[in-house]
């Protein structure tokens, strides 16, 4: 089968909610999934075009299968309280559970190889899920977020999982060092990158600080690009902070399609590939291939 993208839907909640499904041409024998959540006031298909459809070349490599759901009225319930789906009580993560399970009923996924990508609000989705729903999503990484202040003070996940954070620090939506999110703050408030950073190395029972390190991509002075990784963690657990300096909100690497001229604000930096920083970091480079891409229905 040629590999496409699938526009489908799933009944939840009393609502259909839309997502995409990339499916590559091979899918792995225990195909892992990525879950790639999309920023506020856009979809999966522009989370899709702002990452240059990367994620889908990989998979096609990998054999990993790629969705792009939708939020309700283009929002995630992240965990902000002064949010509109937080008001309505959305239950986005019942939805992305349910929507993991019905895939697993027609592809041979690997149930603990399901993970999670996001950007801005899709990021903060991704972190929510990180607090919350480390029983069905195995790894997170979160672009241009950082845990909402109410979430951050009950955030216990149990398993800890894996979580990098990928920030510019001049960032003028989702503030770096924490504060009211939006032009005008009016959205909520967050922690910022590196509360979020030292929260989740706590949780994970990581024993020591980072030591910072500039990546290859960026090994000028300054660097432009500084990696904070927690020491002394327990094993399988790597909890990361890419410190974008300068960088503003945006996906960095990404396509400067329209969709994304609307959302950046600030800076986006080339030094780094957010969509191959999220790649490595969650280990889907080391799938496998297997079958024929098929439904089993």
């Amino acid at each position: 089968m040629r590999a496409q993208t699938h526009c489908e839907t799933l009944r939840f909640d009393g609502r259909e909610r839309v997502y995409r499904l990339y499916v590559p041409e091979r899918v792995a024998t225990a195909a892992p999934v990525l879950l790639v959540l999309h920023p506020a006031l856009f979809s999966g298909a522009t989370m899709q075009a702002i990452t240059s459809e990367g994620f889908d070349r990989r998979a096609d490599e990998s054999g990993a299968l790629i969705l792009y759901p939708d939020g309700i009225d283009q929002h995630w319930n992240d965990g902000r309280e002064a949010t509109a789906a937080a008001s309505t009580h959305i239950d986005d993560v019942g939805f992305l559970r349910a929507l993991v399970g019905a895939l697993a009923t027609r592809y041979p996924i690997d149930p603990a190889r399901v993970y999670v990508a996001g950007f801005s609000n899709g990021g903060m989705m991704a972190l929510r899920l990180a607090c919350q729903a480390t029983d069905a999503f195995s790894g997170f990484v979160a672009v241009a977020a950082s845990l909402g202040a109410e979430l951050a003070a009950q955030c216990h996940p149990q398993p800890p999982r894996p979580v990098a954070l990928i920030d510019g620090t001049a960032d003028p939506l989702v503030p770096y060092a924490g504060g009211g999110v939006g032009l005008f703050g009016s959205r909520g408030r967050v922690v910022g990158a590196e509360a979020t950073f030292a929260l989740f190395r706590g949780l994970a029972g990581c024993t020591a600080g980072d030591a910072p390190t500039a990546t290859p991509q960026a090994a000028r002075n300054p660097p432009e690009i500084l990696v904070h990784r927690a020491l002394g963690c327990p094993a399988g657990i790597d909890v990361a902070l890419f410190e974008v300096r300068g960088g503003g909100h945006a996906w960095p690497g990404g396509a400067r399609v329209s969709p994304q001229v609307i959302l950046l604000r600030g800076s986006l930096s080339h030094a780094i590939d957010a969509t191959d920083e999220a790649w490595r970091f969650l280990g889907l480079a080391a799938a496998g291939h297997g079958a024929p891409a098929s439904g089993r229905n």
